[in-house]
């Protein structure tokens, strides 16, 4: 029994499966059991800014698994100590304090306790298209029936609004509202930024209403937009801010930034057995000094703007609209995408799909040019064996 059989055999089975068994990364490269060399721009789903394999957080882990695993926050931890503050030297100025969990999802639900603890009201507003989790807490911001439709009844309170609808927000935000939950780039709804003031609208809104405002940078944290935390080019500075992905480069971490608005926290309301685990602080810390290193920022705006252009360039009639945030590309397809992402596979190049007709880039910041090259040449390439005409030649 190979590899793929025997995950198959006891795997839970809420994965789709790309029939590829990974062995080996390097930077913006992986291998497969064949030896076949891909060119990832799935990048761990985001995780992967870094790329893989950097030596500086393999060195970190090696060390700290050596020395100490576990360490609960009730004990304090040197690496925690230094990673939290590491962190928060990055975040906007007055964001001070975080709270450490495993995951995405578990920051979000963090995040929305702290809300109606603080507020000392319910409601919850999201936007449509927009993704949170999976938790009961997190799906219930997240409007996408596909991944709500068969956990109902979900938790209430909770109400969706359009995205980059100001009017809709203002509508949806009463003096029952605890917090309006948001994402500056909509990854899984498509690659949808927020519009030039739609953040700033927001936290008027919420000011005036005394809601809080929470801002999802769980995809787009850590540099991918070409800021270390997207509301930032909105000149925004939100109440929370919930992060994960990219965190500690590749190993599972999440966390949750609180600014001074967010009171009423005593111990035992919230925990984690795992957060904040040296392992995984460790981790962190290496992580954000190399992404420091590198100017992860810069080497995203750049390296998006180049690979935006140049698959814009393609011109191919296929391609109805490429949108972008950074080094975070969504090319809107008008084909369904699972083909060309099935093609491209095959032919040594690794995407995301976000929803069905649209192509996701989430390279490493440290993918080279000819790496980009090679990835727009194979997209242009499987478009047009993709949809060309039956019968014409190849």
């Amino acid at each position: 029994m190979n590899h793929m059989e025997l995950e198959l055999a006891h795997t839970s089975g809420f994965y789709n499966k790309r029939g590829l068994v990974i062995v080996r990364g390097e930077g913006a490269l992986l291998w497969d059991d064949q030896g076949r060399q891909i060119i990832d721009c799935l990048g761990g789903l985001g995780t992967c800014t870094l790329g893989h394999a950097n030596e500086a957080v393999a060195d970190a882990i090696s060390r700290q698994a050596r020395l100490l695993l576990s360490c609960p926050e009730s004990l304090t931890s040197p690496v925690r100590a230094e990673f939290q503050a590491a962190l928060c030297s990055i975040l906007p100025k007055g964001m001070d304090r975080v709270f450490l969990c495993n995951s995405g999802t578990e920051a979000n639900e963090a995040a929305l306790k702290v809300a109606r603890l603080s507020t000392k009201r319910s409601g919850i507003v999201s936007a449509l298209r927009g993704f949170h989790g999976r938790t009961f807490g997190a799906m219930s911001a997240t409007p996408e029936s596909k991944y709500r439709e068969p956990f109902a009844p979900w938790v209430p309170g909770f109400t969706h609004v359009p995205y980059n609808k100001i009017e809709a927000m203002e509508e949806a935000v009463t003096e029952e509202t605890a917090a309006v939950i948001i994402e500056p780039v909509q990854g899984e709804g498509g690659v949808y930024p927020a519009n030039p003031g739609y953040l700033q609208a927001l936290r008027e809104i919420t000011d005036r209403k005394g809601a809080l405002l929470i801002v999802d940078e769980i995809q787009s944290g850590f540099g991918r937009t070409g800021e270390w935390f997207a509301c930032r080019k909105h000149g925004v500075v939100p109440d929370m801010i919930t992060m994960a992905k990219a965190i500690a480069g590749g190993v599972p971490m999440g966390a949750v930034a609180f600014g001074p608005s967010c009171q009423g926290m005593a111990p035992g309301q919230h925990g984690t057995t795992f957060g904040g685990n040296p392992l995984a602080c460790a981790a962190g810390l290496a992580s954000i000094a190399e992404l420091k290193r590198i100017d992860a920022p810069r080497l995203c705006a750049e390296k998006g703007a180049y690979l935006t252009e140049k698959l814009r360039a393609l011109n191919s009639p296929a391609i109805r609209e490429v949108r972008a945030e950074g080094l975070w590309i969504g090319v809107e397809l008008k084909i369904k995408v699972a083909p060309l992402l099935e093609w491209l596979q095959n032919h040594g190049l690794l995407c995301p799909p976000a929803g069905l007709t649209v192509l996701r880039f989430l390279p490493p910041a440290v993918i080279t040019f000819d790496q980009l090259d090679q990835a727009v040449e194979l997209v242009g390439q499987g478009l047009a064996a993709l949809t060309q005409p039956a019968g014409a030649e190849q």
